[in-house]
C-alpha cells in the first residue's frame, strides 16, 4: 500500500510553523497531523506516511523509510557560481553554451543547482524553467528557492528567477510547441550517486527514479531551439543509445553529452 503524505509542525510548535503547515496543507491538498509529542518517525509508522514537517526556517521532508530529511540548500550552487564569477569554467555551462537572454528548460530539476547556474549565465533578459515530478519535492524546492535567506549575489536573485512546475517531463515537453526552449536540460536519477552534495541521498529518497526514454529524447528534441544536454555517469549507454554526443572527462564520474540541432 503506498504511503499517504500529512503535513504537520516541528516539536515544539508556534504560530508561524502552524500557519505554515496550513500554507502547505492548501497548496497541495492534504491533511494536518497533529505533533502531540510524537516524533517524525513515530507520525510515518503509525500513518503508513510521507512526513511534510513546517518548522519555524524552513520545511523539511520525511519520506517513507528514508535516512534523512529532504529541505531546500542552495548547495553547491554557491560555490560554482564563485567560480563562474571569477570566469571559470563549469562543465554543465559549457556543455549548454547559454548566452545572455537564452531560455533553459531544467527537466529534472532536483535541488535546483544546475538551474541556478543558468539562471546567472542567461541574465534577467533570460528564462529558466524547472520541472521537477514529485509534488513533495517541488513544493520544498519552490518555497525553499522563494525564501532561502543568503546575503550572498548572485546567488539570491539565480533562485528567485527559475520557474518551478510540478509535471513529469514528458508530460510537459508533449505540451510545449516545437523550438520553445533554446536549450532542454535532463539529469535522470540512475541507479549510480554521481553528486557529492549532502542533500544528494535524501533527494534521491525522496525524488521520483525516471529512466530516460525514447519520447522523452525525441520530445526534448522537437522542443529544443538549440540542443538538448544530458548528464549522466561515465558508465551510462544513455548516450549511445540516443545519439548524444558526450563529452568525456577522465577524471570525473558523470559525463555530459549534446545533441546539436
Amino acid at each position: 500500500m503506498q504511503p499517504i503524505t500529512v503535513v504537520t509542525t516541528a516539536g515544539r510548535p508556534d504560530e508561524i510553523s502552524i500557519t505554515l503547515a496550513q500554507k502547505a496543507c492548501d497548496e497541495l491538498g492534504l491533511r494536518f497531523e497533529e505533533r502531540k509529542k510524537r516524533s517524525v518517525a513515530k507520525i510515518s509508522e503509525q500513518l503508513n506516511a510521507n512526513v511534510i514537517v513546517a518548522g519555524k526556517n524552513r520545511y523539511e521532508y520525511y519520506p517513507k523509510d528514508a535516512k534523512a530529511p529532504f529541505f531546500f540548500h542552495p548547495n553547491s550552487a554557491a560555490f560554482r557560481l564563485k567560480r563562474v564569477a571569477r570566469g571559470e569554467h563549469d562543465p554543465m555551462l559549457d556543455a549548454c553554451q547559454l548566452e545572455k537572454g537564452d531560455s533553459f528548460l531544467d527537466c529534472t530539476l532536483g535541488i535546483g543547482s544546475d538551474a541556478m547556474l543558468a539562471a546567472y549565465q542567461v541574465g534577467e533578459e533570460g528564462t529558466v524553467v524547472g520541472l521537477e515530478a514529485d509534488p513533495n519535492v517541488a513544493f520544498i524546492v519552490q518555497k525553499g528557492m522563494a525564501t532561502y535567506d543568503t546575503s550572498e549575489l548572485p546567488l539570491t536573485k539565480c533562485m528567485r528567477q527559475i520557474k518551478i512546475i510540478q509535471s513529469e517531463a514528458v508530460v510537459f515537453l508533449q505540451k510545449q510547441p516545437a523550438n520553445a526552449f533554446d536549450v532542454v536540460y535532463m539529469d535522470p536519477m540512475f541507479e549510480e550517486v554521481i553528486e557529492e552534495s549532502n542533500n544528494f541521498e535524501a533527494l534521491r529518497d525522496a525524488g521520483q527514479h525516471i529512466t530516460l526514454t525514447e519520447e522523452w529524447v525525441r520530445e526534448a528534441i522537437r522542443v529544443a531551439k538549440k540542443r538538448v544536454v544530458l548528464k549522466a555517469h561515465f558508465r551510462s549507454t544513455a548516450f549511445e543509445q540516443f545519439g548524444f554526443k558526450r563529452d568525456i572527462r577522465l577524471t570525473s564520474k558523470f559525463h555530459y553529452g549534446v545533441i546539436e540541432k
